[in-house]
């Protein structure tokens, strides 16, 4: 069972236990990231485990935009700590239930983002070359 406390960040908070930080401002809340966001809030957990598991369930919510219906705001839209803390654990929860089809979904997750990183590489290698290429070019 996951155990968790979320809060909200506040910048230059050092965290001892493992934690991971969820965005809470702009069209791109609830984007999860392991680096402190400016606007963002803090999920505490006991394990290292925990949070591998509530990193993917929390990057699918974000990107099936799950939290676009609680979003408030009129210019700068956001959303609130208990919007946050009320939809999450029931969400995270049920996620977790099927534990054997949740470690699959987390492993296919894991490998794509590798792949992912590693075309990102290919891009900045084949940019690093061409810019390589252009500057021998004309610099005859």
């Amino acid at each position: 069972m996951l155990q968790f406390s979320i809060k909200s960040h506040r910048k230059g908070t050092i965290y001892k236990n493992p934690h991971l930080f969820i965005l809470n401002k702009g069209l791109n809340s609830g984007k999860p990231q392991k680096e402190p966001f400016t606007n963002s809030f803090v999920i505490i957990f006991k394990n290292e485990e925990d949070v591998d598991n509530t990193y993917f369930i929390a990057y699918s919510l974000w990107k099936t935009k799950f939290w676009y219906q609680h979003l408030v705001g009129s210019v700068i839209p956001f959303l609130r700590l208990p919007d946050f803390k009320k939809e999450f654990f029931p969400k995270s929860k049920a996620l977790m239930e099927e534990h054997e089809e949740h470690v699959k979904h987390v492993a296919a997750l894991k490998i794509l983002e590798q792949q992912e990183n590693q075309f990102h590489q290919n891009i900045n290698l084949i940019n690093d070359m061409r810019r390589v290429i252009l500057y021998r070019y004309c610099n005859k």
